[in-house]
């Protein structure tokens, strides 16, 4: 399957920040407000707002209405393809890790 590298980059400098890691991990656990997702943070919800519209942009959260709420709900699939790109490159290097273990395990038999 093709990779969007575009959407990998915006992905992943949305999550070089250590508050937005942070609104993803509570979204992790349901949705949730603007106000709700400022309360543990010493900066504004306007700046709060600003890192929402990043992970908005990222694809990762989604926004939507009810009645006056406006909750934020984290994106699975995009974490699932992030996760997905991750383990390509994990999985090579371990097998290239097993292969080295197998040929230092044959250099140590040899007397």
């Amino acid at each position: 399957m093709p990779v969007d590298e575009e959407a990998l980059d915006r992905a992943f400098t949305a999550l070089g920040d250590p508050i937005r890691r942070a609104l993803i991990a509570r979204l992790s656990r349901g949705e949730a407000t603007v106000n709700e997702l400022a309360e543990p943070f010493a900066i504004t919800k306007q700046a709060v707002s600003r890192h929402i519209g990043v992970l908005e942009q990222a694809g990762l959260i989604t926004r939507s209405r009810d009645g006056q709420r406006r909750p934020c709900h984290l994106v699975p699939s995009a974490l699932e393809a992030l996760t997905s790109w991750i383990d390509t490159y994990r999985l090579a290097t371990e097998r290239s890790y097993r292969r080295l273990d197998a040929v230092l395990e044959t250099l140590e038999e040899s007397p």
